[in-house]
Parts: structure tokens; sequence; C-alpha cells
């Protein structure tokens, strides 16, 4: 906005010697830089109190995305802990399911087969098949004649 180069401040200074005198020109030169060093003070606390708000608003955004983060991670680790979950109760059931026809029928090797009842005839009483006729045994040895005496 003012573009003061040091020959607009050398021609500054020359006009207010003349205008004030060669007297009055370092009191003046006195108050003007104690006005300065105010006004650089008020505005170093300005800039201060304008980076404390600053550090404030970044740190309370900074304070809600981190809880944001934290939202998220926490329904994306239940989501997954169901999903684990639906899994596990799924593969359950599917073992129980494999199990069960196994327990309801019989093993085949450790139970012999049943037999059916036998048929039962006329008299009402069940038929026993007929014995097949025991084989003949051989002598022992040759035939001994007994005399009587």
């Amino acid at each position: 906005m003012f573009d003061l180069t040091s020959s607009k401040l050398f021609l500054l200074a020359v006009v207010a010697l003349l205008v004030i005198g060669p007297k009055d020109f370092p009191v003046l030169l006195r108050t003007i830089g104690k006005y300065m060093g105010i006004i650089r003070g008020h505005a170093k606390e300005f800039r201060a109190q304008f980076d404390e708000a600053m550090r404030e608003s970044e740190l309370s955004q900074l304070k809600k995305d981190m809880e944001n983060i934290g939202r998220e991670t926490e329904a994306a680790l239940n989501s997954t802990k169901q999903s684990v979950e639906q899994t596990i109760a799924d593969a359950r059931q599917g073992v129980e399911a494999s199990v069960e026809p196994s327990i309801a029928a019989p093993n085949p090797i450790a139970e012999p087969p049943q037999t059916p009842p036998a048929p039962v005839g006329e008299g009402g009483a069940a038929e026993v098949p007929a014995a097949a006729p025991a084989p003949a045994q051989p002598a022992a040895g040759p035939a001994v004649e007994r005399t009587g005496a």
C-alpha cells in the first residue's frame, strides 16, 4: 500500500527537520519510536492471540477427526466381529448337521446286521429249518469181537 523506499524516507526526514526544527527533531524521533514500540507490542499480542485461536481451532478439528476415526474403527471392528461370529455359527451348524445323521444311523462296523424274524407256519409256531444230518464218524481202529465165555 505504502511503498516506502529509502529515498522517500530520506525526503520525509528532511521535510520533518525543516518543519520541526533541529532542536525538537530528536524528541520527535524518540516519541515516534516509543509509539512504534507500543504498536508493535499490540501487533505481537494480537498475533499471539490469533495464533492461539488458530491452534485451538486446529486442535478441536483434529480432536473431532480423531473421534470420527475412532467411531469408524469401532464400527468396522463390530461389523467384523459379527461377521466372524456368523461364520463360526454357520460352520457349527454345518458340523452339527453332518454329525446328527451318523449318530441316528447305526454304525455298520460296530453292530452286526439284524436277521429277519422266522416266518410263522400253520401251527402258529415258528418253523425251524431241519438240521443237516451229522456226518458219519469213522471207526477208531480194528473191530474187536467179543466171545462169550
